[in-house]
C-alpha cells in the first residue's frame, strides 16, 4: 500500500511541489509493480482526496505576492484560508477503506478515497482523453 493522494492524478494551483512528489511516487509504483508482479506482489496506490487531518499544521507558507492575487494561485490561497476549499474526507473512514482493500484477494491498483477524489480523478481522466484523441494523427506521424 502506497499512500499518495488525488494529487497524483490531478493538480491544484499553488501545490506544484506537492504534486511533483505524488506524480513521481505514482510513476515509481506503476513501474515497480510491473517488475514484481510475477512474484505475486500486488500494490495499491491509495489516492485520498482532501481529508481532515493535521497535515496543514506543519505547512510553512510564503508571503503572498500581490501579482498573484487575481490568479489561480491567489484564488486557491484565498479558498484555503476562507474554508471555501472543502475538506470532505474522513481520516478514519479512509483508513478503514484502505484496510478492506488491502485484505482483498484482488485489490484495486489505484484506490480513490472520498467523493472529491473520485470526481476529480474521473474528470481529469476524461479531460486527458478529450485532449489526447484529436492528436492521434500527429502521434502516428512521428512513427518510422
Amino acid at each position: 500500500m502506497q499512500v499518495s493522494s488525488e494529487g497524483g492524478q490531478i493538480a491544484y494551483p499553488n501545490f506544484s511541489l506537492y504534486h511533483a512528489s505524488k506524480w513521481g511516487v505514482e510513476g515509481f509504483i506503476e513501474a515497480v509493480s510491473q517488475e514484481v508482479a510475477e512474484f505475486g506482489i500486488d500494490f495499491i496506490i491509495a489516492e485520498p482526496g482532501p481529508t481532515k487531518t493535521n497535515f496543514a499544521t506543519g505547512l510553512v507558507e510564503a508571503t503572498a505576492m500581490d501579482c498573484y492575487e487575481n490568479t489561480a494561485t491567489g484564488r486557491m490561497r484565498s479558498a484555503l484560508k476562507s474554508g471555501e476549499f472543502r475538506i470532505t474526507g474522513d481520516a478514519d473512514k479512509t483508513v478503514d477503506a484502505m484496510i478492506v482493500c488491502a485484505d482483498d484477494k484482488h485489490p484495486p491498483f489505484r484506490l480513490p478515497l472520498g467523493s472529491t477524489a473520485f470526481f476529480n480523478i474521473r474528470q481529469a481522466l476524461k479531460n486527458r482523453l478529450n485532449i489526447l484523441q484529436p492528436l492521434e494523427g500527429i502521434a502516428r506521424s512521428a512513427d518510422i
